[in-house]
């Protein structure tokens, strides 16, 4: 029987394949991911672009789809750290008590990191199958580099789960 993971993957819009890709890898594996994170049909996009969503209401709305995930993945390409909303959802993340856990995308390196991960995060790992199980189950609380190698964590967050 599949491991049931309630997860909201936080990830800069032009990644959406990618959240595809890791809940595909996520079932391979044998878990059955719940994503609650916010995917924007272009039309809407182009609202919130053009400043017609407000902020607060954007807010909510990812407050109330994190508050159901047991996990935030924040995955790390090469522009998630210079988007607004990543970082947020990450801070928020935090607030809630949320495991959050970073990994690294094809082409993503340690710049492109959000500072909130580095502030908050309880793992960062390569794209390996093995790791980001390990680090959303909670077993791995390392930070690597996007070749795999240990680093130092910018932080000495807490390990708490809810």
């Amino acid at each position: 029987m599949p491991k049931r993971k309630h997860v909201f993957i936080s990830h800069h819009h032009g990644d959406d394949a990618h959240v595809d890709k890791f809940a595909g890898m996520m079932k391979r594996n044998g878990h059955d991911v719940r994503n609650s994170s916010v995917r924007m049909k272009p039309a809407n996009q182009r609202r919130v672009e053009r400043g017609k969503v407000k902020d607060e209401t954007i807010k909510r709305l990812l407050r109330m789809k994190m508050r159901w995930a047991s996990t935030v993945v924040v995955l790390v390409g090469e522009k998630t750290h210079t988007r607004k909303w990543v970082n947020w959802e990450i801070e928020q993340a935090h607030k809630l008590g949320k495991r959050i856990v970073g990994v690294y995308l094809r082409g993503g390196s340690a710049v492109n990191v959000p500072q909130a991960l580095n502030d908050y995060g309880h793992a960062l790992v390569k794209w390996n199958p093995s790791s980001i199980e390990g680090a959303v189950e909670g077993r791995i609380n390392r930070f690597e580099t996007p070749g795999g190698e240990l680093r130092q964590p910018v932080h000495s967050g807490a390990n708490s789960q809810c």
